[in-house]
């Protein structure tokens, strides 16, 4: 496949200019840039959810024209979401069998169907039960799904859009065993990932996005992921990493057999124990949806326990609204920014002070003081890196990265004693992933507790002094730096303990 001068615009936006992508039979060929880059207007408009304004995509080295994704399929082009596009009350079958004609007419023929699942798991090892509901299977699971989904409907060329986010290390090897064996095969991949380990093991060659162009594209065999790094974001990149040995101080928050209910309304949290002292990062490492989100939501006042205590500096604080555990030095940076951590039609500058706006100095009897705001904010925005316009855009108008930027500012500004920091890099590119973990490591080298929430493993092994490993509402596990591997981390994380036995 060849996509020659590929320029796509949006109101004010170029984001795809002129670029040349291409990728070979029998070869994985990594997409990379930081957000905004352009990678997945340029996916997407090679799998037909976007028309390009100029540019040509040529197949076999023919011409072709991808008007939706029903074309893209039937012209060999296949795509593995991020988010799984399945449904969960079906089953495996049905779900590969959804929108394709029957050899039965009006009538499924699912044994056909079945049949060519399994001679499909077999050859690539993609062991999966035909006959298994969805809602049943694990993440990792899902994904073979999805891509004997592709399979069956005769894809030679797939897109894997961030295919490791959500899986365990064992998960992510035997999705690399899939990928080579397809490979071997004759099957072109495009392999779009934040995760420069990732990319430097499984490609062939490299394409570099950044601002929409193309930077370059070279053999995986004449890079390093330092010269990624730096070719991506246009400067040196320290891959930051806590290596300090730290000495734990006081008792920050302690977590006394904390239950409470999901959204769905089954156990979110199951007698968790957890102590966080000052001076120390506490990783909460798992697969996502084990109680992560409960457990953030429920330490910060915005989901009530059915039972146990939650602790503050030895204060018993279960069922504190939030408001009172923020004027007790507890900050957060939540899973989703977007909807908890911000207002979007607010500006920069009233999103600082959401946590101290009722406080002096920016407010006195009611009323704000607007030059106090504007210095508080400038300080902040200079101090903190933020891209913005001026401090009276509107949130909704900026990049994620600035956005984390904003949410970032306002609760370390503070100087909290205690921080809840739920996937604060999830969705950031480099630079901005970067800057994030130095904050943190500059919190815990204060003194503050820093509750650190992230189902990127390689973000929790470089930023943890412990590790707690969370499965299904319950902690199964905490080991210390010294005692913990990827492979040991990611077998807890499958619920599997060090006696070789699934959690009940």
């Amino acid at each position: 496949m060849e996509m020659r001068g590929i320029t796509k615009c949006f109101p004010g936006v170029l984001a795809n200019d002129g670029i040349d992508f291409d990728v070979y039979a029998s070869e994985v060929h990594a997409l990379l840039g930081e957000n905004g880059a352009g990678k997945s207007t340029l996916m997407k408009i090679l799998y037909g959810m976007y028309q390009c304004d100029q540019g040509e995509i040529y197949i076999n080295d023919e011409l072709v024209k991808i008007t939706s994704p029903t074309a893209a399929i039937n012209h060999g082009i296949g795509m593995i979401h991020q988010h799984f596009m399945l449904v969960p009350t079906l089953t495996v079958a049905e779900n590969v069998a959804l929108g394709l004609p029957s050899s039965r007419g009006p009538l499924t023929d699912l044994e056909r169907v079945t049949k060519r699942i399994l001679e499909l798991a077999d050859i690539y090892g993609l062991r999966i039960d035909p006959d298994a509901y969805i809602w049943q299977l694990s993440v990792g699971q899902q994904q073979r799904v999805e891509i004997i989904k592709a399979l069956y409907r005769g894809a030679a060329l797939l897109i894997l859009d961030e295919p490791t986010a959500v899986l365990t290390p064992q998960e992510v090897e035997e999705l690399y065993v899939i990928m080579r064996q397809m490979v071997e095969d004759g099957y072109g991949l495009i392999f779009i990932s934040h995760k420069l380990h990732e990319v430097v093991e499984i490609s062939h060659r490299i394409t570099v996005l950044r601002n929409g162009k193309k930077i370059g594209t070279r053999p995986t065999k004449a890079t390093t992921k330092k010269d990624l790094a730096k070719w991506m974001v246009g400067r040196d990149i320290e891959f930051i990493t806590s290596t300090k040995q730290i000495e734990c101080g006081q008792v920050r928050l302690k977590i006394e057999g904390a239950c409470c209910n999901s959204d769905r309304g089954t156990e979110g949290l199951r007698n968790i124990n957890l102590e966080l002292c000052s001076g120390e990062i506490l990783g909460i490492a798992g697969v996502s949806g084990n109680g992560q989100r409960e457990l953030a939501e429920a330490i910060t006042g915005l989901r009530p326990l059915t039972s146990g205590k939650i602790y503050l500096e030895g204060e018993d604080v279960t069922g504190f609204p939030p408001g009172e555990l923020t004027a007790r030095m507890l900050s957060y940076i939540p899973e989703e920014r977007m909807r908890d951590g911000i207002i979007k039609n607010f500006s920069v500058a009233e999103n600082m002070i959401l946590r101290e706006h009722h406080r002096m100095p920016f407010s006195q009897r009611g009323i704000l003081n607007s030059k106090k705001i504007a210095d508080h904010t400038e300080g902040l925005i200079d101090r903190f890196k933020v891209k913005t316009p001026s401090q009276k855009t509107l949130a909704k108008n900026l990049s994620g990265g600035n956005i984390q930027k904003i949410i970032l500012a306002r609760e370390i500004s503070r100087n909290p004693r205690t921080i809840v920091a739920a996937q604060p890099t999830r969705g950031l590119d480099i630079g901005a992933t970067e800057y994030v973990r130095e904050q943190l490591i500059a919190q815990r080298d204060k003194g503050a507790g820093v509750l650190l929430i992230s189902e990127d493993l390689d973000e929790i092994f470089a930023l943890s002094d412990r590790i707690a490993v969370i499965y299904e509402g319950k902690i199964i596990d905490i080991l210390s730096r010294d005692e913990y591997s990827k492979e040991k981390i990611g077998l807890l994380m499958a619920g599997v303990t060090s006696q070789k036995k699934a959690i009940a």
